[in-house]
């Protein structure tokens, strides 16, 4: 009954002991098979609840749990916007725990900061590869942050990328970009350009910032985006907050990750419900009604699927064992006599050191 437990330095070891470009790889090909077998009749999956507050910060606490078979996840996950300035650390922080259903027993804990990152990287892959024209080659990056090199990254994963601009509205941020891409990318050129020059330049758009809610859209209504255009909208994660200019939304196929999610907190709060697309998992299960979608402009609304950090743990959790990685804690309280709590409290030197 012992607990796996990996930190962030065990999951470290993992992603250099595979490489980033394998592990990237792995997790694509994982998503994309959990997508193509999804049932809602045998995969449990809630919307995400949590906390939202302004004091002493703007922040958000929530969970994000998924039931398959024997085994559950949960992710809590923080997001505060402030933290990069105020605490220098990231946005976004995670950690991912698996539970055994059939006695509750938890399995593993581990560090979710870095598998937020990389899963939602790997889910806008995913959506790029069957939404996406075949030869696109330029990449738009709408906020650099920790979010954006794991889309960039994912996307060097399934198109041959030649070009790629980005725009931050934090100067520093987008003057660091290309040093925090260097270790996927060295010799791609990273173009600093104002947001509507990245939008009309790209074949793929991602945006991934952290505006505020009520303070979107990101990039002007008017803003030329190629037609053939794919948007990976990462963003959106709260009631009002928003990337996107509604007039796009409203002539493109607008996928989601998590329907229930997505017309609550993602850009498909903007949309009536009957002009919202399939769900990406759909897309993935008829290929044939949706081969050439590519034609037309496509957006992914990703909020965040717990799907996919149940996949995501499955994979690193795979790794460790194989490797002997992380430590076993005895973390639960589990007497000899079920039945007995107090147990321990029996043991004579347990009842000495009551005694003292």
């Amino acid at each position: 009954m012992d607990t796996l437990l990996l930190t962030g330095d065990d999951v470290h070891q993992i992603a250099r002991r595979v490489g980033l470009d394998a592990l990237m790889d792995a997790l694509i090909a994982r998503l994309t098979e959990a997508f193509e077998a999804y049932d809602a009749a045998t995969t449990h999956i809630p919307e995400r609840d949590g906390l939202t507050y302004t004091a002493p910060v703007t922040g958000l606490l929530e969970w994000m749990p998924c039931r398959q078979g024997t085994e559950a996840t949960v992710k809590t996950v923080g997001y505060h916007p402030e933290n990069p300035a105020r605490l220098g650390v990231p946005t976004i922080l995670s950690t991912v725990s698996g539970y055994d259903t059939e006695s509750g027993h938890l399995r593993c804990l581990m560090d979710g900061t870095l598998l937020t990152a990389l899963r939602t990287g790997a889910a806008s892959a995913v959506a790029t590869d069957r939404l996406a024209a075949p030869d696109a080659e330029t990449v738009g990056l709408i906020g650099a942050g920790a979010q954006a090199v794991t889309q960039l990254h994912a996307l060097l994963r399934v198109r041959d990328v030649r070009r790629v601009l980005a725009y931050d509205t934090h100067p520093a941020t987008l003057a660091s970009f290309a040093d925090r891409v260097a270790a996927i990318a060295p010799d791609l050129p990273i173009e600093a350009a104002g947001p509507e020059a990245v939008v009309a330049a790209s074949d793929i758009l991602c945006t991934a910032t952290s505006v505020e809610i009520g303070g979107g859209p990101v990039f002007a209504e008017t803003a030329a985006l190629p037609p053939h255009a794919h948007v990976n909208a990462v963003g959106s994660d709260f009631p009002g907050k928003v990337e996107l200019p509604a007039a796009l939304l409203r002539r493109a196929l607008v996928c989601p990750d998590f329907r229930a999610q997505a017309v609550r907190e993602g850009e498909c709060q903007q949309l009536a419900p009957e002009a919202i697309g399939p769900a990406l998992y759909e897309v993935l299960q008829d290929p044939g009604a949706y081969a050439e979608a590519w034609r037309g402009l496509t957006v992914f609304d990703s909020t965040g699927w717990a799907l996919e950090d149940h996949v995501a743990l499955g994979l690193f959790v795979d790794y460790a064992t194989a490797w002997e990685i992380g430590t076993r804690l005895p973390i639960e309280a589990i007497a000899d006599d079920p039945h007995a709590p107090y147990a321990f409290a029996r043991r004579p030197a347990a009842l000495a050191a009551l005694a003292s």
